[in-house]
């Protein structure tokens, strides 16, 4: 009886061990994981709108760029760059997306901690122009007399296609109406609602408009305007500042980003960002990158140049949207996008 008493209490010693060493394995375990979860930053983004023409940063997402450079990234839509620069200043986003010439009016302002660019995506108009019926032999000069919805004032839809329409000789205001008084995210609505002649639109909403039947791609504002810093992300400066770490790993997945997109076909490109469009038809993603790809949309990598920031004080200045031009090197910083190209393989 002894001996079967001394039996059973070995046994128990030898399950309260291995209840012990598994309870230390599963903290050690959860340990690892809580440290793994506390290395991702959270970095507010904010985009000016959520388009197939921002691609490349959509694949970063995807593709799980942003996680393995430690970043979680909680990305919301401003809709308008006005919009996203009010976020970006009240502190409501780490990041911001849109174009530049937000961060001129704001630095002209005179702005103390003004919004500083530190990486380009795109490198022209993104925006197509959509009519109300099919026009194979569409050209500029069809355009004079009608109305086209052209998006917020001094935003750069807008001025980009002014500036296309002065250099093909036409006037907004004199041969050519304008409309400038329809926001961002209703511009579609308003022209199958029967407002205007022509509207300027991104994809995939313009590529939608197709397959319903309620507007035709006619031609292309960003290939007639050439190239243009279109859209960038900007921070504060002080957050620049404070956080040199996370600007760098922010601009490493999206050169990573850049460098998937410009290394794979149009039909990769729309499996790679179909989590962000759950809505849109596969076919018509493929379509559209591959209608971005044409026109050269993407730039190849971060960098913002002296001479693409004069290009768009030009169109800015054109637009009669600039009272004197902003100082490139206080406005851009390429240590980020320089480092990025250097590192990243």
């Amino acid at each position: 009886m002894a001996g079967k008493f001394k039996e059973a209490k070995v046994v128990m010693k030898k399950f309260v061990s291995w209840l012990v060493l598994l309870t230390i394995i599963a903290v050690i375990t959860l340990s690892l994981v809580g440290c793994g979860e506390q290395k991702l930053t959270k970095v507010r983004l904010n985009e000016v709108t959520h388009s197939v023409f921002y691609a490349p940063m959509y694949v970063a997402i995807n593709q799980g760029f942003f996680a393995e450079e430690g970043i979680q990234l909680e990305l919301t839509t401003g809709q308008g760059a006005d919009k996203v620069m009010t976020a970006l200043l009240s502190g409501q986003a780490d990041i911001g997306f849109m174009g530049p010439e937000a961060t001129v009016y704001v630095y002209n302002q005179g702005k103390e901690d003004y919004a500083v660019n530190f990486a380009q995506l795109t490198k022209r108009d993104g925006s197509f122009l959509v009519a109300r019926q099919p026009d194979p032999n569409f050209t500029w000069e069809k355009v004079k007399g009608t109305t086209i919805i052209g998006g917020r004032k001094g935003g750069m839809p807008e001025m980009t296609l002014e500036y296309v329409l002065k250099n093909k000789g036409i006037i907004p205001g004199k041969d050519v109406t304008v409309l400038t008084n329809i926001q961002f995210a209703l511009m579609a609505g308003a022209f199958t609602g029967g407002t205007g002649d022509y509207v300027t639109l991104f994809e995939p909403v313009a590529a939608t408009l197709e397959q319903a039947g309620s507007g035709y791609v006619v031609a292309s504002v960003g290939q007639e305007s050439g190239e243009i810093p279109y859209t960038v992300f900007s921070a504060k400066k002080s957050f620049i500042e404070k956080n040199k770490d996370i600007i760098q790993r922010f601009t490493n997945a999206i050169y990573r980003g850049q460098q998937w997109t410009a290394n794979h076909s149009p039909e990769e490109i729309a499996k790679a960002i179909k989590p962000s469009f759950p809505d849109a038809d596969e076919k018509i993603l493929t379509a559209v990158a591959k209608r971005y790809k044409e026109i050269d949309a993407w730039a190849e990598n971060p960098l913002f140049t002296e001479e693409a920031f004069k290009r768009l004080q030009d169109v800015i200045q054109l637009a009669g949207e600039l009272d004197k031009r902003a100082p490139y090197e206080k406005l851009v910083t390429n240590q980020f996008a320089e480092k990025a190209i250097e590192t990243v393989k």
